[in-house]
C-alpha cells in the first residue's frame, strides 16, 4: 500500500475576542498547559536553558510528551516559532517547525481584538493522519486559547 500524497504544511486561524496584549502574554511555550486542555503539563526542562536555547517538555493528557526547542521569539513581531526535538513515542516523520503569530486587529467589527495564525511545516515523510492530527490540535488549542484570554 502506498501513502497518500499529501501537503506537509497546516495553517490554522482564529480571530481570538480578546485584547491583543491579552494573548501575546499566553504565549510562552513553558505555559502552554495554563490554557491548552490537551496539555496536562508544560515545563522548562532543568539544564537544557542557555542564552541561545529554551526547551520545553509538554505532556499531553494521554501521557505522551514531546521535547520542543524555541527557535525564534519576536516580540517585536509578535510571532515564535519552535521545533519538537524529541518524543517520549515513535513519531512517524523526521521534523516539524511551528509559528504562532499575533496580529492586533485594529479596523472593522473586530476591531480590539486579535488574529492569530498556527502554522506547521513537517518534512516530506508525514502522512495525512499526521496532518488531520495536527489541523485538529491546532483548532482545539485555538478554542482554548479564545477561553482562557477571555478570562482577562
Amino acid at each position: 500500500m502506498s501513502a497518500i500524497p499529501t501537503s506537509t504544511s497546516v495553517s490554522e486561524s482564529a480571530v481570538i475576542p480578546a485584547h491583543f496584549s491579552d494573548v501575546w502574554h499566553l504565549i510562552k511555550l513553558q505555559d502552554f498547559s495554563k490554557w491548552w486542555s490537551a496539555l496536562s503539563k508544560s515545563e522548562t526542562l532543568e539544564g537544557s536553558t542557555s542564552p541561545e536555547t529554551d526547551v520545553v517538555r509538554w505532556t499531553f493528557t494521554d501521557g505522551t510528551s514531546f521535547d520542543i526547542k524555541q527557535e525564534e521569539h519576536s516580540t517585536i513581531n509578535h510571532f515564535i516559532t519552535y521545533s519538537v526535538v524529541s518524543a517520549s513515542t515513535d513519531i512517524s516523520y523526521t521534523s516539524v517547525l511551528s509559528t504562532i503569530r499575533l496580529h492586533e486587529i485594529t479596523t472593522g467589527s473586530n476591531e480590539g481584538q486579535t488574529f492569530v495564525v498556527w502554522t506547521a511545516n513537517f518534512s516530506n515523510d508525514a502522512g495525512a493522519d499526521v496532518i488531520q492530527d495536527a489541523r485538529y490540535k491546532r483548532k482545539e488549542a485555538l478554542a482554548d486559547l479564545a477561553k482562557a484570554s477571555s478570562k482577562k
